[in-house]
């Protein structure tokens, strides 16, 4: 048999009408704890995350446990991206079990979802394994997660793999969303967000324009 290619994305790839993206206790009390990443780099590919969600206008959930009696507000670096949304707070640590939570799922209407938070053995394993039993296609931003020990967190993924969830980073879901340089009413804002969270890849657009005006559209 022969197989013809053509010049079509996978189905699988993510663009920003085929997802929403839940971010799950990016939280002070649960940030204290996780060792398993760096909080600054916790921090910055939160930012990253968020900013390119935001950005792509990508219907987002956000979802804190016990805000005001334990766990502490949301890092700013994801709600200054969505200002004035509403954090959806729970009591459960199964965001999946949260009424309020699922109403959103369904009143947007997506069944490809994109998962981070802390932890990811806890707030993070129990949506992806509950959505994927329900049917849903997840994905698992696996560096804008952590846990309590690399132990943890790696064994949260593998567990979640092995379900069917399909792992990501911070930096491959931006340029996912972007995925053609030719785009250029997007240009902008993922060369933008690229410099500012993107670590070395940025520094390098960051230094590409300033020495020799260079963009990656150019051909």
């Amino acid at each position: 048999m022969t197989v013809t290619a053509t010049p079509t994305p996978a189905k699988a790839l993510l663009d920003p009408a085929n997802h929403a993206l839940v971010l799950i206790d990016f939280q002070s009390q649960m940030a204290f704890a996780t060792k398993s990443i760096a909080p600054e780099l916790l921090r910055n590919n939160a930012a990253l995350v968020a900013n390119a969600a935001a950005g792509f206008k990508v219907p987002t959930i956000l979802t804190t446990v016990a805000e005001k009696s334990f766990s502490g507000p949301m890092f700013s670096e994801i709600t200054d991206a969505f200002p004035g949304q509403p954090l959806l707070d729970r009591t459960s640590m199964n965001t999946w079990e949260d009424a309020a939570v699922i109403d959103e799922i369904n009143r947007i209407g997506k069944d490809r979802l994109v998962f981070a938070g802390l932890w990811t053995s806890v707030c993070i394993v129990g949506p992806v394994l509950s959505a994927l039993e329900q049917g849903f296609e997840t994905y698992v931003i696996t560096d804008a997660s952590g846990d309590i020990s690399d132990e943890a967190h790696e064994r949260a993924v593998e567990r979640m793999v092995q379900a069917g969830a399909k792992p990501i980073t911070s930096l491959q879901y931006l340029l996912e969303l972007q995925r053609d340089w030719a785009r250029a009413e997007t240009y902008d804002l993922t060369t933008g967000i690229a410099r500012k969270w993107g670590g070395g890849y940025g520094l390098g657009i960051t230094y590409a324009r300033a020495m020799f005006n260079a963009s990656e559209g150019a051909h």
